[in-house]
């Protein structure tokens, strides 16, 4: 009888524990640090990344603290982000694929010249381009978003009217695909990171420089260059592809009601509203070029198919390459487009 009792009441405690335990990890909070390059109120910092923190945080009850960290403030270089959610130096990251040239090869399709215009549209092709052929890029992490910025174009200190007039400019890329395209263009690429931009135009180390309109405010770039030069057509120059990457082993030790608090925070909705903040940024910032009086100039049709006719051998350049690398970039090249006239529509 005795030993019946002491089973029950061993069995009693087990129980017990096992309850307590799960009230535990049902009550569990966790503080996930996000590092990124740009000051706060950039518009990706405040438009998006600081409300998808609060969601977070709301969404999860206040179990899931964000602790954000600005323009570096963790060490590191750019470049170094991707990285960083890898090996766990931040559990989350918000960088340019373009900062590690070479290593996203699959990704760099939305790089290639006028491939995409309207970055909420392009956001979600390049989030269902992502699962479709290049998930293994970023197998190391836990995706939560991949996107583009809008139309890239010139903003320069001598006016860009046309491509005879950007040949011997020294001009910022941010990545090698761009870079690339530059000197298809006559211009010299001078590569860096977005922050470095400002120092570089005060210093005339460059002449001038390709980023959309969203990032000049931050940068004061309207202030530094009094000419800008953008394009006929939806489509931009360019676009710049990011990711939004979480440490696995972070996202792993979450009890399971916290990851889906992220599931739901990620993925195409969350790539969007990346993308859409891109966009508003555009209009703010073409807004201040326009209020400053600075010389917009918008080449027509006939030029801005020179511009393409010439660019138009970047995209030649990427498919031998991946061909060589066995990656069909033509096939790539298409459904990335496909999927970018899908999500425009």
């Amino acid at each position: 009888m005795r030993f019946v009792n002491r089973r029950a009441a061993l069995a009693a405690m087990a129980a017990l524990a096992a309850t307590a335990s799960s009230t535990a990890m049902a009550q569990q909070t966790v503080t996930l640090r996000l590092h990124q390059f740009l000051p706060p109120q950039a518009v990706i910092p405040a438009k998006a990344i600081i409300p998808w923190a609060q969601k977070v945080e709301a969404d999860s009850g206040g179990r899931i603290k964000i602790q954000l960290f600005h323009a570096m403030q963790l060490g590191g270089a750019p470049p170094q982000l991707f990285d960083q959610a890898k090996d766990g130096v931040a559990d989350i990251t918000w960088t340019v694929l373009g900062y590690t040239p070479g290593r996203f090869n699959k990704s760099e399709v939305f790089e290639l010249p006028f491939m995409s215009g309207v970055a909420e549209h392009s956001s979600r092709a390049f989030w269902e381009y992502v699962q479709a052929n290049a998930a293994d890029e970023f197998k190391d992490v836990k995706l939560l978003a991949v996107h583009t910025h809008g139309p890239g174009l010139f903003h320069t200190k001598a006016p860009v009217t046309g491509l005879e007039s950007l040949r011997g400019m020294k001009i910022r890329g941010g990545s090698r695909v761009i870079n690339n395209m530059l000197v298809k263009l006559g211009a010299t690429p001078v590569g860096m990171p977005v922050p470095a931009v400002t120092d570089a135009l005060s210093k005339g180390t460059i002449d001038g420089t390709t980023i959309p309109w969203e990032v000049t405010p931050s940068l004061k770039v309207t202030e530094l260059v009094k000419n800008h030069t953008t394009f006929a057509g939806k489509e931009g120059l360019y676009t710049q592809t990011f990711a939004f990457s979480m440490n696995k082993a972070a996202y792993d030790k979450l009890p399971a009601d916290l990851k889906a608090v992220i599931d739901k925070n990620s993925g195409i909705e969350t790539a969007a509203m990346f993308g859409r903040a891109m966009d508003e940024g555009d209009r703010t910032g073409r807004e201040i070029a326009v209020k400053a009086k600075n010389n917009i100039i918008e080449l027509d049709v006939a030029e801005t198919q020179r511009w393409r006719r010439t660019a138009g051998s970047v995209e030649t350049d990427w498919v031998n390459e991946m061909k060589g690398k066995n990656i069909d970039g033509a096939k790539l090249v298409s459904e990335a487009r496909a999927l970018i006239a899908k999500h425009s529509r």
